[in-house]
């Protein structure tokens, strides 16, 4: 045999046994990368809405069924409605213990415990829904949030916003400030506290009691979203006059917001899908709410002869005001409290700056 081709049957031979080698497997085992790409986490998303609600409730059904599809099966989210697992108010609790890995809501529900949290949610006169997604994204509001959530080993996402709401369901005319004393009205967070200082009664209640409580007298007014998840609840069978414009909650954010543990035991690529799903529903919820909110209207007005109403000016004059107080005091907890107060507050004059030669000017020349 000639000497070359010894040679290339040398070369020959161990290409084929460095090939062999590269691709053998000892039988039974399994890439540990492969692995965590197969593991399926499987998790409990409580909420403090109704079960299916339109708009609320279907939100946080849209965020799990996302996930499990974008996950291909390996985020598997199975969502309970207020009451299934714990109470409407206790998720934040629940959550952060373990309970639960997720939870759905909104921040001003915890401000006993927490009262810089209102803010994050909505702030009576203050930013819409635009406004706040551009704090929370590119303003710095969600870096604070998740600073004020860590105590509690929760992590926190928006994911939600029904834009400007009604002012509410009410079973009396209100033709002036004199026609707040002593109201009792389901109204929570800081829009609670300005409507106390006003002479009123604010009550707290989850929405699945909303409707019994108008109903019966227990209260006599209750704001609760829009016409579009008012008419689903039939809260004009229980209230006579409906008012505008909702001063209190002008671009409610909804929150999702998954306890620290499960968080950090995910891949990275199921935190990504986390992120940007929660912004993917915070979208598409306002989406709907914008869709639906006219054509319910219509219907509550020309089907159940719902009575519209502005609110006088004197009391949104008065309104205002004690809500410049109620905000400003409520920053005054302490050195965080102040940082969200600070930024929330220099966010929202800069983009009023602008709004009042874009947005404003143009609804104006419209």
């Amino acid at each position: 045999m000639k000497r070359g081709n010894v040679l290339r049957q040398w070369v020959g031979l161990g290409l084929i046994l460095g090939l062999l080698g590269c691709g053998a497997e000892p039988a039974g085992s399994v890439d540990p990368g492969q692995q965590a790409e197969t593991k399926v986490y499987r998790w409990k998303l409580i909420t403090t809405w109704p079960k299916n609600l339109p708009g609320l409730g279907v939100a946080p059904e849209r965020l799990a069924e996302h996930l499990r599809k974008m996950s291909n099966g390996r985020l598997d989210i199975k969502v309970y409605g207020a009451g299934e697992l714990v109470g409407a108010f206790e998720i934040f609790d629940a959550v952060s213990q373990g309970t639960a890995e997720m939870g759905h809501g909104a921040a001003y529900y915890w401000r006993g415990k927490l009262p810089a949290a209102a803010m994050f949610a909505t702030v009576p006169f203050g930013m819409n829904a635009q406004e706040m997604n551009g704090w929370l994204h590119h303003g710095g509001g969600l870096e604070l949030w998740r600073e004020l959530y860590a105590p509690f080993n929760l992590v926190p996402f928006a994911a939600g916003n029904s834009g400007v709401q009604m002012a509410g369901w009410f079973n009396k005319e209100i033709n002036s400030l004199a026609d707040l004393q002593g109201l009792k009205m389901r109204i929570p967070g800081l829009g609670g506290e300005v409507l106390a200082r006003a002479g009123g009664v604010p009550v707290s209640l989850p929405g699945s009691e909303v409707y019994t409580a108008l109903q019966t007298g227990v209260i006599d007014a209750t704001e609760w979203v829009g016409p579009y998840n008012d008419l689903a609840l039939s809260l004009h069978t229980a209230a006579k006059y409906y008012y505008y414009p909702g001063w209190h909650e002008p671009g409610p954010t909804l929150e999702a917001f998954v306890n620290k543990d499960a968080w950090d035991s995910l891949p990275p690529d199921l935190q990504e899908m986390i992120t940007v799903a929660t912004r993917a529903i915070n979208e598409d919820m306002l989406s709907e709410f914008t869709a639906r909110n006219n054509a319910a209207l219509v219907t509550l007005i020309e089907e159940h002869g719902v009575e519209l109403r502005e609110l006088p000016e004197d009391v949104m004059q008065r309104l205002k005001a004690l809500s410049g107080e109620v905000v400003a005091e409520s920053a005054q907890q302490d050195e965080l409290s102040k940082r969200i107060y600070a930024s929330y507050m220099a966010y929202a004059q800069a983009v009023k700056s602008y709004h009042e030669i874009s947005e404003q000017a143009y609804l104006n020349a419209r």
